[in-house]
């Protein structure tokens, strides 16, 4: 993406987002659609482990959050139902965007700060692995730390650069490359405050 292609849209979530976030099975089943892009409920099921008729009740669910949309351009006919993540960054909420519900706002960060640590200690467990010989030669993850000074404006600056980064390289992804992998990237920061 060129700096006069736009970025993503970005909108704060709805409280009906909020709630479908809030379950674990439901963010499971974003991090698939993330992988797959397109997915029936017997897909989802299937990858998850789960009876097709619970799917069905949270793909529900999230499609009246407005986090899926069917997508009846890959459905094979008339009754079968696929569906696709929208296209939109979302947050959680912020000073210039607050969420109606902040209870809820807390729980889900709760739960993505659960999940974030989870992929942590994954990505320690790999590197530990790999410091006493390695399992094999491709790399499946990174743990990389920097420390820098910045302002302000330089700090908001360098975010919105990352953002356009990954969204270049997730546009110019050959989707039909038959060695891509899905890679979940959680980026921290913190200043000295916290």
């Amino acid at each position: 993406m060129t700096e006069q292609q736009e970025e993503r849209p970005s909108r704060t979530m709805t409280t009906a987002m909020l709630k479908a976030f809030a379950n674990p099975l439901r963010r499971d089943m974003m991090r698939v659609f993330a992988k797959r892009e397109f997915l029936r409920a017997a897909d989802l099921a299937e990858e998850l482990g789960q009876p097709a008729n619970k799917i069905s009740f949270h793909l529900r669910v999230m499609a009246d959050a407005g986090l899926i949309v069917e997508a009846p351009e890959h459905a094979r006919d008339g009754r079968d139902r696929v569906w696709t993540p929208i296209r939109e960054s979302l947050n959680v909420g912020s000073p210039e965007a607050p969420v109606a519900d902040v209870a809820l706002g807390n729980v889900v960060i709760a739960a993505l700060a659960e999940d974030h640590q989870k992929l942590v200690q994954r990505v320690v467990s790999y590197a530990l692995e790999n410091l006493a010989g390695g399992r094999d030669d491709v790399e499946h993850g990174t743990l990389a730390i920097h420390n820098l000074r910045l302002t302000d404006a330089e700090y908001e600056q360098l975010t919105k650069k990352l953002g356009r980064v990954i969204s270049e390289a997730e546009a110019a992804h050959d989707r039909s490359a038959p060695d891509s992998r899905f890679w979940q990237i959680d980026i921290v920061a913190a200043d000295e405050a916290i």
